[in-house]
């Protein structure tokens, strides 16, 4: 039995020069010059797009959900955060300050 399908390729794009490339779909192509011409007409008529990269799905290695402890941090350094502090409050108090 034959394959009947065409290689995935997954599609990202650029928005504006400097800006990161963004996951926007995947195609099916024969090869990677069609999958580019494919990704052109899909996901760049619509959207503004400078740039695009257009990566064979296979070629993506990508962690499993059951290894997510190897996010885990090793050490706790939330006194790093910013969460904890009261900023706005601060901002007012120097705001009423400099009304005086």
């Amino acid at each position: 039995m034959h394959d009947t399908q065409w290689r995935v390729f997954e599609v990202f794009h650029q928005s504006t020069r400097g800006e990161p490339h963004v996951h926007v779909g995947s195609v099916h192509a024969p090869d990677a010059e069609s999958a580019v011409i494919l990704a052109k007409e899909q996901f760049s008529r619509r959207q503004a797009c400078v740039n695009m990269w257009v990566v064979p799905a296979e070629a993506i290695t990508a962690t499993r959900y059951e290894d997510a402890d190897m996010f885990q941090h090793g050490t706790d350094k939330s006194y790093r955060e910013a969460f904890g502090y009261e900023t706005t409050k601060r901002a007012r108090a120097v705001g009423d300050m400099q009304e005086i």
